[in-house]
């Protein structure tokens, strides 16, 4: 079993930036990879960026260039630096680690982008 939590979301205005962590307890040596997902109203919950326990790292072609997701390992900790924010970027955001073709979400965290 793996507990991920998430803290970090708010409202800030385009063009702002925000910083998402994502800390993971349980059994944490059987994560494969860890990320973020988001979730706006009405819409499916879709790949923001994920990272590999070897460092590979994954971006959506919407957050390319403007998100950066990095990870302590010794925390069992992932984050998320999303700059230059837009109104789109508007969802919820959940964090996941993926075990064993397994999903663990967290409770998910509101970011909210004014225009």
């Amino acid at each position: 079993q793996v507990q991920v939590v998430e803290s970090g979301g708010g409202l800030v205005q385009a063009g702002g930036s925000l910083r998402l962590s994502c800390s993971a307890s349980g059994s944490v040596f059987s994560i494969t990879r860890m990320g973020w997902y988001r979730q706006a109203p009405g819409k499916q919950r879709d790949l923001v960026a994920v990272i590999t326990s070897g460092g590979t790292i994954t971006y959506a072609g919407s957050v390319q260039g403007r998100f950066t997701i990095s990870r302590n390992n010794a925390r069992n900790t992932v984050y998320l630096q999303m700059d230059s924010l837009k109104p789109e970027d508007t969802a919820v955001y959940y964090c996941d680690a993926y075990v064993s073709a397994r999903h663990y979400w967290g409770q998910g965290t509101q970011v909210t982008v004014s225009s």
